[in-house]
């Protein structure tokens, strides 16, 4: 088809303006099932304890008539105890970006903190749902507080040469095996055993996809209707009770955790803080920080099965 002669086009043309949609697209992943499933609570200082307890072992042994009373011990409490370590993002932006008209942001500063917020609750995840141990730290060592995977030492289902964690240790990794959902029905009985109530079941997005075939159902795939066809399980019921499948970014893949909300919480030295830090030229910096630490109320109202296959290559 030619062309109609002389007719001015955009390739001679210099002065166009450009179009610059005011629509941000971000697709980082921002989920943060852990820190938004679990309740906070303010702490008065770096270190911070707690207590757990358990009652006395069942007895079916009965009394006999007219018995003299043998004194019973009584249950001392545990004393547990974590640090708060301290998680910050900054932002820095010049007078002349500040003064612009930029699209989609009435101001870049406020765009620049709002995004580092989200980058911030991201890092506290990632701190607070991986296998590391406690770090009081120093005057030259930064604290770091004991995460979720070093808690477990009930309802535990691991690789033989796995080890538990404690509160000086990260727990010792094992050869990998499949998810299977006998090791679930396992560790889920554990939590039953021990008075547990567990209702999350978080897990990496490889074997969320393995939970969702998993044959308890009578169809891997089932169809709504006809235009749906749904292949995912959101909810698993057991023998002892129904589980949230909940899909996680930021803990590690070779962990499922069982997870009872009332019993693990965020304790805040100090909330989510905007400080402005001192300008020296002509740019403005701002940073966020936050101090907090996972209080692990007691570590046998949840569950883990430690040492799964992260893909569907994993050798072990």
């Amino acid at each position: 088809m030619a062309k109609v002669t002389n007719a001015f086009d955009t390739y001679t043309a210099t002065a166009d303006r450009e179009q610059l949609s005011d629509i941000i697209y971000n697709i980082s992943p921002m989920q943060t099932p852990f820190l938004s499933s679990v309740g906070t609570s303010n702490v008065s200082n770096v270190v911070f304890d707690w207590q757990t307890e358990s009652l006395p072992t069942p007895s079916s042994t009965g009394q006999l008539e007219g018995f003299e009373l043998s004194r019973s011990a009584s249950t001392a409490t545990v004393r547990e105890t974590n640090v708060c370590m301290i998680s910050s993002r900054d932002a820095t932006v010049t007078g002349s970006q500040e003064a612009s008209d930029a699209a989609g942001k009435n101001s870049e500063m406020a765009h620049q903190l709002a995004l580092m917020a989200k980058a911030l609750k991201r890092d506290m995840e990632e701190a607070l749902t991986q296998n590391i141990a406690k770090n009081a730290g120093a005057a030259g060592t930064v604290r770091q507080t004991r995460s979720l995977e070093s808690w477990y030492q009930t309802n535990v289902n691991k690789a033989s040469d796995g080890a538990n964690g404690s509160a000086s240790a990260a727990r010792t990794n094992g050869t990998r095996r499949d998810l299977t959902e006998a090791l679930l029905k396992d560790v889920q009985q554990q939590c039953f055993t021990s008075g547990a109530e567990p209702s999350i079941l978080m897990c990496g997005p490889y074997n969320k996809s393995v939970i969702s075939g998993f044959t308890g159902r009578s169809q891997a795939r089932q169809f709504v209707d006809a235009n749906t066809i749904e292949a995912s399980v959101s909810i698993y019921s057991g023998d002892f009770g129904e589980l949230q499948v909940v899909p996680s970014n930021r803990s590690r893949e070779q962990a499922v955790h069982l997870l009872d909300p009332e019993f693990a919480g965020v304790a805040y030295l100090r909330n989510f803080e905007t400080i402005d830090i001192s300008t020296i030229g002509d740019a403005q910096t701002k940073m966020i920080v936050v101090e907090y630490g996972l209080e692990m109320k007691n570590e046998a109202a949840h569950g883990i099965i430690a040492d799964v296959k992260v893909s569907s290559t994993d050798a072990g």
